[in-house]
């Protein structure tokens, strides 16, 4: 019985390694044209482009109103369904 309740509390605890957002429900978002679905919450974005099939060695943009609003992989964005982005290689400048 006991090894029973082990694999249990196992299955429960599966999802823990998504803990880089907070589940809410399935929206979509456009990416490079293309439609994903993803789980509504807050994303670290470099964690996001991985879910979107973004490489990392793109940049990430949001489109807002018709504009190109450049996303850093360390900011933190909420995912609410409906929002647009575009990948593009990184643009050159030394730091």
């Amino acid at each position: 019985m006991q090894e029973h309740d082990e694999s249990h509390a196992q299955a429960q605890s599966e999802p823990a390694h998504h803990d880089h957002h907070r589940h809410n429900h399935e929206v979509t978002v456009v990416v490079d044209n293309k439609p994903h679905r993803v789980e509504s919450g807050n994303y670290v974005v470099s964690q996001f482009k991985k879910d979107v099939h973004v490489d990392a060695s793109r940049e990430l943009d949001e489109i807002i109103k018709g504009e190109l609003i450049p996303l850093d992989d360390n900011a933190a964005i909420t995912i609410k369904g409906g929002e647009k982005f575009v990948s593009h290689v990184r643009r050159g400048g030394s730091s």
